[in-house]
């Protein structure tokens, strides 16, 4: 899979706005063939900091950045960004979440 995660640093005060205007985008995402996880949140250190993870199934990620929502996804986010976004994009074995080893709750 294609593990994402990719920081976004808004207007002071503006990240519930910015939660709202990508909504459409956030739900079109998630309903993508392909589409493992696509989950925001927000920094517990800054609070204008969002932080979106997400991931596709191989092969996935070209339709996803094709999509009409996308697109407008990106110019629904500018209004509000105050500098481009940071990202880690890296492959990845698996399909998803696992069970941390280290630390099992029964």
């Amino acid at each position: 899979m294609i593990f994402i995660v990719v920081k976004y640093q808004v207007q002071p005060g503006k990240a519930d706005e910015f939660l709202e205007a990508t909504r459409e985008f956030t739900e079109a995402t998630r309903r993508e063939e392909g589409n493992l996880f696509f989950e925001w949140s927000r920094s517990v250190e800054d609070e204008n900091e969002l932080v979106l993870v997400e991931a596709f199934k191989d092969g996935a990620g070209e339709a996803h950045v094709s999509s009409p929502h996308f697109q407008a996804g990106l110019d629904a986010m500018r209004p509000f960004l105050v500098a481009t976004p940071h990202i880690v994009s890296r492959q990845v074995d698996g399909e998803g979440w696992d069970e941390m080893g280290e630390l099992r709750i029964a």
